[in-house]
């Protein structure tokens, strides 16, 4: 996850807190201090997943020639300009997603899977897919 869709994301916390929906981000690795780096934009809790087994069997990647997509470059130049600089740090192939996972029986409500480097989920649709989290917990205990 890019530091400005973490930072979009934590603009959700308050909103989140009060629905009682935890924000967390799952990350591949620490090297150089990398989580110190991206803990002021993310406001939520962060976990290390060293083994890379929340990212699945099949870890979706970009190679190298990615860098040459149009819309790597405009996604590049959005954060830029929005004053987002990322790291060289580490590996950088492995293509993240925001997920919302609801309770009980639920499963998965909203899987945004990034199809190239910065490819943003819509914040609107994740505060949407929170609501319905909700909404069920309601329904099972009234």
């Amino acid at each position: 996850m890019c530091r400005e869709e973490a930072s979009e994301l934590s603009s959700l916390k308050p909103q989140l807190t009060e629905l009682g929906v935890p924000l967390v981000a799952v990350v591949k690795e620490n090297i150089d201090g990398e989580i110190q780096g991206f803990r002021p934009h993310f406001a939520g809790d962060i976990y290390i997943d060293e083994k890379k087994h929340f990212y699945g069997p099949l870890q979706r990647r970009m190679a190298g020639l990615g860098l040459f997509r149009f819309g790597v470059w405009q996604n590049f130049i959005r954060a830029w300009r929005a004053g987002y600089q990322g790291n060289m740090n580490g590996e950088g192939f492995i293509l993240g997603g925001v997920f919302v996972i609801g309770a009980g029986d639920q499963g998965i409500l909203l899987e945004h899977q990034e199809k190239e480097f910065g490819n943003k989920v819509e914040i609107a649709d994740v505060l949407q897919a929170a609501k319905k989290i909700v909404h069920w917990l309601r329904s099972k205990f009234k």
